[in-house]
């Protein structure tokens, strides 16, 4: 197999960009990017570290993040399986992306910048929900906001298809292989949901 070595060859694999993918990129919140990231619910954390990289899934019953202001946007770090991988590598490399979904539309909204942790108690209460805060918050600075063609998302069908599920693992099986059974199983996954709901924040 023989592979890309430097970027000229790459590029004489493809056409021009057109001038729209190069001109829809701004370096602060406008009003119309800013509509739409407010009604995003999901989004995508990717980041870098020593080991790897890892992209992690953000989600919320509001919107995803908070405006700090118009070039800073706040991303709370809800409950979740306590690993940490996104957050060691914010703290040893702060370069960040995220990718902004809204449930119906095909288009993505993103943002790259870099980002640092806080666990001040100020911006931590405005995230509360039941009584509970999240552990830390992750500030984010914003370099570049761009949409992201649609076509990726309309050759999936991601919000039309469906039938895909129906025969999927569940993740109680995944656990129980990954574990060579130590973990895991049909316990794993009947216990699940009522654990999630008592942890959900």
């Amino acid at each position: 197999m023989e592979f890309i070595e430097d970027i000229e060859t790459l590029e004489g694999l493809y056409r021009t960009p057109g001038a729209p993918s190069l001109r829809k990129v701004v370096h602060s919140l406008t009003p119309l990017y800013r509509k739409w990231i407010m009604t995003s619910r999901l989004c995508i954390l990717s980041t870098v570290g020593p080991e790897g990289v890892d992209g992690s899934p953000r989600g919320d019953d509001g919107p995803a993040v908070l405006e700090l202001d118009p070039h800073t946007l706040a991303l709370p770090d809800w409950r979740g399986n306590n690993r940490l991988d996104s957050l060691r590598n914010i703290v040893r490399d702060p370069r960040v992306a995220l990718m902004f979904l809204v449930p119906g539309s095909n288009n993505v909204v993103r943002v790259n910048g870099t980002a640092r942790l806080t666990a001040e108690a100020d911006l931590r209460v405005r995230f509360e929900k039941h009584g509970k805060q999240p552990a830390t918050v992750i500030v984010i600075k914003i370099n570049e906001i761009y949409t992201q063609c649609a076509r990726a998302l309309m050759r999936a069908k991601i919000w039309t298809s469906g039938d895909e599920t129906a025969d999927l693992p569940s993740i109680g099986a995944i656990l129980a292989e990954a574990s060579q059974g130590e973990e895991g199983g049909e316990s794993y996954d009947s216990e699940w949901a009522a654990r999630a709901a008592k942890t959900m924040w």
